[in-house]
């Protein structure tokens, strides 16, 4: 069900006040975007709804000043039409659209962001304009793969009891992608050789540095490993929304970025569960509990090992959280031209009261990834193939989607 917005447009009497002014409409929807998904989704969905909205968010606005090729659509719109009433438009129809249980909450949202517009035609062709762009957007992912049914098997034999958790992710190998051609476009190789000295480095690594009681992980390795236990939008978006305010970028490239940024995660998701579900790669607390059977001399099992906390119901290889944050940095990197970005700042709740700064974006994503395997979730080796997957991702994003006018008209 979609908020009817002309009618948010009268009914704003008692609501909030207007969003601060220094901040636009892509990084203030972004925000309710991820305010509304991040609690009702799994990580990947929330991160699909992001990205639907962030892709609609920039096709309205580009409707308007058609300096990109549109990411989908693009509908006739005079040039004086409110960009920012198309924006909150497109985002706030989106998340009607796959929300319905959350018609209030968007309601509120939309009619007390419309309500700080100048009143007009300009801001009625906005509207106009994106809940148009946004009902293209919500068809062309009405059927992506994302509403099938899990059917993943546990591996098991007749009768024999196995952990019987739903797993996170087992449909989305088989969701279609936003940009890339499939979801195994980038399938990395296979995981390391178990006889191999490589797995018994990274298996004795995680061993010793992963185990929940360490005494060998620092105090700083411990907190990182608590603090990106957070997941989804939640722990990229907040940065990608600091970086548009601190590069000060006008309202069609802030929606380019963003959606750049949103496509590429999304994507990462999609890529990265389809290489989990299909190697199907042990994590390290199966591993290290049965470190007897993997035909390496050079490991040793440890029936009581576990990991800082609770491994994340998939399989292990590659490391989700390294390719999404290696995705983010690249696009980021390859936005902005270097990795050196102004000073972007991350708390997170699974670590209250601590505080993460960065200047540099592949220093972002090298501690995301170190951080898992201090928590015990993922080996060296998954890291770094994570890493390479998720730049692919993001050089791919960028080259291929949402290029500027000129680029797209000379291939």
């Amino acid at each position: 069900m979609q908020v009817n917005l002309c009618k948010a447009l009268v009914a704003v009497a008692v609501l909030a006040a207007a969003p601060p002014a220094f901040a636009d409409a892509i990084t203030v929807w972004n925000e309710n975007a991820v305010t509304i998904a991040t609690p009702r989704m799994s990580p990947p969905a929330a991160q699909r709804a992001v990205a639907m909205v962030q892709v609609a968010m920039f096709d309205a606005v580009n409707s308007i000043e058609r300096r990109y090729r549109p990411y989908l659509a693009q509908f006739p719109a005079a040039p004086t039409a409110s960009k920012e009433a198309a924006a909150a438009a497109a985002a706030g129809a989106v998340l009607a659209g796959l929300f319905p249980n959350a018609e209030k909450q968007t309601h509120d949202l939309m009619a007390s962001y419309l309500a700080a517009l100048p009143e007009g035609e300009a801001k009625a062709e906005g509207v106009r304009l994106g809940e148009a762009v946004a009902a293209k957007v919500l068809e062309a992912r009405r059927n992506d793969g994302t509403g099938a049914p899990d059917s993943y098997r546990p591996k098991t034999k007749p009768g024999v009891y196995v952990p019987t958790a739903i797993t996170v992710g087992s449909t989305w190998p088989n969701v279609t992608p936003f940009a890339l051609k499939s979801p195994a476009q980038f399938r990395p190789q296979p995981p390391t050789r178990l006889t191999g000295k490589e797995w018994a480095v990274d298996y004795n690594e995680i061993k010793d540095l992963g185990r929940k009681d360490s005494a060998k992980r620092s105090a700083r390795q411990t907190e990182d490993a608590r603090f990106w236990l957070i997941t989804g939008p939640q722990s990229t978006d907040p940065l990608v929304r600091q970086l548009v305010t601190a590069t000060k970028l006008g309202l069609l490239d802030s929606a380019r970025f963003m959606a750049l940024a949103s496509v590429a995660l999304a994507d990462a998701y999609i890529a990265v569960m389809e290489a989990k579900y299909h190697y199907e790669f042990w994590r390290p607390i199966t591993a290290i509990r049965n470190g007897d059977i993997d035909g390496n001399p050079l490991t040793e099992s440890d029936p009581t090992w576990q990991p800082i906390d609770t491994t994340p119901m998939h399989p292990e290889y590659p490391c989700a959280h390294c390719i999404g944050s290696s995705a983010l940095a690249t696009v980021v990197e390859t936005l902005l031209g270097t990795a050196d970005i102004p000073e972007i700042v991350m708390t997170s709740p699974s670590a209250p009261g601590v505080t993460h700064r960065w200047t540099n974006i592949r220093a972002y994503t090298d501690e995301v990834s170190q951080a898992r395997i201090w928590a015990g979730f993922h080996y060296r080796f998954s890291t770094r193939v994570g890493q390479q997957v998720g730049r692919k991702i993001g050089q791919y994003v960028v080259a291929n989607v949402m290029q500027p006018a000129a680029v797209a008209e000379a291939r």
